[in-house]
């Protein structure tokens, strides 16, 4: 039974003669009175009767009026659940990041999105293992990755999105932090005070970055402590234990005991990484509220 058929009867209810219901359809009368007659003749039985100038539904038509109003009500539902579906604002969009990524315009980004789409479900997954994470595009486990590193793959799109310096997060106490804490610091600063690090486990590339600017300078890294979180990276060094390099903008944690000092010529650049071929349009949106639409 068509849809059409049956908000026709429901109009004719509602409007109480085939004249009124055929005006507020656009039809011509006798083209609604022979649809009448057609949904009749597929159900078998009179669905109106008259009752004076007045078309009233009979008791057949009062159910099929009823349970049309319903069907009617849910096709409606229907549409704008596939119209939302489709443009992005249901169902499920899975975006892992780096922890630096989300102190900078990755959180206000998600932020805004999570306000404006609150029926998408919006799963975060934080993570250190930039391979971990380009991997997880790969297999669909995720939508979008924020890393610092991905992979090269001809089946992922990586577009620079967001750079910023690093930094080197100092003890308070230490005389590298002394009246100093506004001024860059040359790399080679990073021969007079020993690191703390990720263990290479956690984040290889992240690490291997790191050992690589200290042999930069010119410098070989005395590592004294390692931490698998940046809360725990940032007490190592408040207690006195050395330093951590970390991208400039975890200095918004302000962590008591801990002095920031930007590392001249030094900069680490964000990526935005996804499949080629996703077609999840919640990604759009992503990718719109981060300024950047994929090719």
């Amino acid at each position: 039974m068509e849809l059409r058929l049956l908000r026709y009867a429901v109009t004719v209810a509602d409007e109480g003669s085939v004249s009124a219901a055929a005006r507020r359809l656009h039809m011509t009368q006798p083209t609604l009175s022979r649809q009448l007659r057609e949904l009749e003749r597929q159900l078998g039985t009179v669905l109106f009767a008259r009752d004076g100038r007045t078309l009233v539904p009979t008791a057949a038509g009062t159910a099929l009026v009823d349970r049309a109003r319903r069907v009617l009500a849910e096709a409606g539902r229907l549409r704008e659940d596939v119209d939302a579906a489709a443009q992005g604002r249901t169902g499920r969009l899975t975006v892992t990041f780096s922890g630096s990524g989300i102190n900078g315009p990755l959180g206000a980004a998600l932020g805004r999105l999570h306000t404006d789409l609150p029926d998408l479900d919006l799963r975060l997954v934080e993570s250190f293992d930039d391979q971990a994470m380009s991997q997880g595009v790969l297999d669909g486990r995720y939508d979008l990755a924020v890393q610092r590193l991905p992979l090269a793959s001809g089946e992922l799109t990586a577009t620079a999105w967001w750079s910023e310096p690093l930094s080197v997060f100092l003890p308070a106490t230490h005389p590298l932090a002394q009246g100093l804490a506004r001024q860059p610091a040359d790399l080679t600063v990073l021969d007079e005070i020993p690191l703390v690090l990720w263990p290479r486990d956690v984040s290889p590339r992240s690490y291997d970055e790191i050992i690589a600017l200290c042999h930069r300078a010119g410098v070989s890294p005395r590592i004294a402590a390692e931490g698998r979180t940046v809360q725990t990276l940032l007490a190592l060094v408040a207690a006195g234990f050395g330093a951590a390099i970390l991208t400039d903008s975890h200095r918004t944690l302000r962590r008591a005991g801990v002095t920031p000092r930007l590392l001249n010529h030094t900069t680490t650049t964000l990526y935005l990484t996804h499949r080629t071929d996703n077609t999840n349009p919640s990604l759009d949106r992503l990718l719109d509220a981060l300024t950047l639409k994929p090719h």
